[in-house]
């Protein structure tokens, strides 16, 4: 996989005016580092499983039942976006092998983000391709692309088509020209930095757990952070949740408007879906990357 290098600095996280778990803004600093300039392919991800025999969480059957992950089921009409379950379902058989469940496959979808692929499995990954995943600040810095301070990728206005996200009306009607789905990587324009889907298509997990307010920054009053990252569970416990970014091709103007850099939200662990993926870094010079 190519990686795209992104030079150290200082720039403002998160955003104000959009979900409350994104603000404050704040001040942060980053060391340069090396990134995948697309989310990790399912034939990038294949080969990883072909050579080391991984089992992802979602092919292990559980003491609840059989093996299994969260499907997206687009309903027939208007529905109450209060629930969200009406339109997710665990489906029995979902896995990154089996992206809709049993009778699916990734045959033609091997330039596609994998998905189904818990924290675990895209850690697992990372640490055989000799990577690590990204941690929030690393993540939000290379997807501005050195935009500081605009809400996209690419500037100031939404563009819809600037991203593969949900054109219509959420969850039931969807008027994209290939519907609703991940795409090929690369099928839209790179940001400044090089770099493919940092919005839309998947989410992309990272390495912080998830806390919000000023406490994800582990600031010092007075001094801007360097290199901050969340490494304790709050509270310590085990099922705690990382934060995924970039929001997913269920994404819109009009619902869940998280295609941007600063969006972010918990993830369980222990949870694959059919829209959530990831790309990994390297912490070193731009001469070993």
């Amino acid at each position: 996989m190519e990686m795209a290098w992104i030079p150290g600095g200082t720039f403002a996280m998160g955003a104000e005016g959009f979900y409350p778990e994104e603000a404050p803004v704040h001040k942060v600093a980053v060391d340069g580092f090396w990134i995948d300039s697309h989310p990790v392919t399912n034939a990038e991800f294949a080969l990883f499983v072909q050579e080391t025999g991984y089992e992802t969480i979602a092919e292990r059957p559980t003491e609840q039942g059989p093996p299994g992950s969260m499907v997206f089921v687009q309903p027939p009409g208007p529905v109450p976006l209060r629930d969200w379950r009406v339109w997710w379902e665990l489906r029995p058989g979902a896995s990154w092998r089996q992206p809709f469940g049993p009778g699916s496959d990734i045959g033609r979808r091997s330039a596609h983000p994998v998905v189904h692929v818990a924290y675990e499995d895209a850690e697992a990954y990372a640490t055989w391709a000799g990577k690590a995943l990204p941690t929030e600040a690393e993540w939000e810095f290379a997807a501005r692309g050195g935009l500081d301070g605009a809400p996209y990728p690419w500037g100031d206005d939404p563009e819809p088509g600037r991203a593969n996200i949900w054109h219509g009306i959420f969850p039931w009607l969807d008027r994209s020209e290939d519907g609703h789905g991940t795409s090929p990587v690369g099928a839209f324009a790179a940001n400044a930095y090089g770099l493919f889907d940092v919005v839309g298509n998947v989410w992309e997990w990272t390495s912080d757990y998830y806390r919000s307010g000023s406490a994800r920054f582990g600031e010092v009053e007075g001094e801007v952070p360097e290199n901050p990252r969340v490494d304790t569970p709050p509270g310590a416990t085990v099922f705690a949740s990382r934060v995924v970014k970039g929001g997913s091709y269920l994404c819109s103007t009009g619902y869940d408007h998280r295609f941007r850099p600063a969006a972010r939200q918990p993830e369980a662990i222990d949870n694959g879906s059919c829209h959530v993926g990831f790309r990994c870094v390297r912490r070193q010079s731009p001469n070993t990357g």
